[in-house]
């Protein structure tokens, strides 16, 4: 049953990677036997992910990719298809950003910088990777996205529509890309990271939050990277167009 969860043989592109649940990811992914480009728009923080994992034994290299840049993207999924050997299996689109106001005070400008890099930036770098992705049935798009995009959220309109924008494309891309053995699923996890900050240190706002979640703690990024382990191995392969909330019970 083990070697149903193993990754060996293959090629993974985890974006956002620099840090917090991209960072546990890709370390996840290289322990699980794959070859992984680590990517964020701050190539030092991805260097320093494919360095840790390199020095444990894993086999990883970075890159500078801003999500919504489809020149960046192309290069980015052709050095990811290079260290498989001419093939991508893996997709993770995780960059994401936050940019909160009430919706009264909402900006056009923040409303489309969050969309941009949440929507678009799934949008093009699936569409990048399209071309490298095999159809032996191994290939995997995994999008992140967030209880926001389920049942909504407070003070940021913008967030929980791009949220809610990458639960329909993933089942866009799974109904499409079915006739290529590919399959395209969606995890919405909560954990302890920076974009959650103000969330966990802010006295009220914790409080709230916590009494929210059945299981009353937040998760650690690397108790989140198991489930994208196993969206992308063979235990998952007759999976297609779901989402699961890894949430600690938050979305019931």
């Amino acid at each position: 049953m083990s070697d149903s969860f193993t990754l060996a043989g293959r090629s993974a592109l985890v974006t956002g990677a620099g840090g917090g649940i991209g960072a546990a990811v890709a370390t996840a992914y290289a322990a699980a036997g794959a070859v992984v480009l680590v990517t964020d728009r701050d190539k030092d923080a991805a260097a320093a992910v494919a360095d840790r994992i390199v020095a444990a034994g894993g086999r990883a290299q970075a890159a500078a990719l801003d999500v919504t840049n489809a020149d960046q993207a192309t290069t980015a999924v052709e050095q990811a298809a290079d260290l498989g050997g001419g093939t991508l299996n893996i997709v993770v689109n995780n960059a994401g950003v936050i940019a909160p106001a009430m919706f009264p005070k909402m900006t056009p400008e923040k409303f489309r910088f969050v969309l941009d890099v949440h929507v678009g930036g799934t949008f093009t770098v699936t569409q990048a990777a399209l071309p490298h992705l095999p159809d032996d049935g191994t290939g995997r798009v995994i999008n992140v996205t967030s209880a926001a995009g389920l049942v909504g959220t407070i003070g940021q309109v913008n967030y929980g529509a791009a949220k809610a924008g990458i639960i329909g494309l993933t089942k866009s891309f799974a109904k499409e890309l079915a006739r290529r053995k590919i399959t395209a699923n969606a995890v919405a996890p909560l954990a302890a990271t920076n974009m959650t900050s103000t969330l966990r240190t802010d006295e009220k706002l914790s409080e709230t939050t916590l009494a929210r979640i059945p299981l009353g703690r937040w998760a650690s990024p690397d108790e989140i990277a198991g489930t994208f382990v196993f969206f992308a191995s063979d235990a998952a392969a007759y999976i297609t167009g779901q989402v699961l909330p890894v949430d600690g019970g938050m979305v019931i």
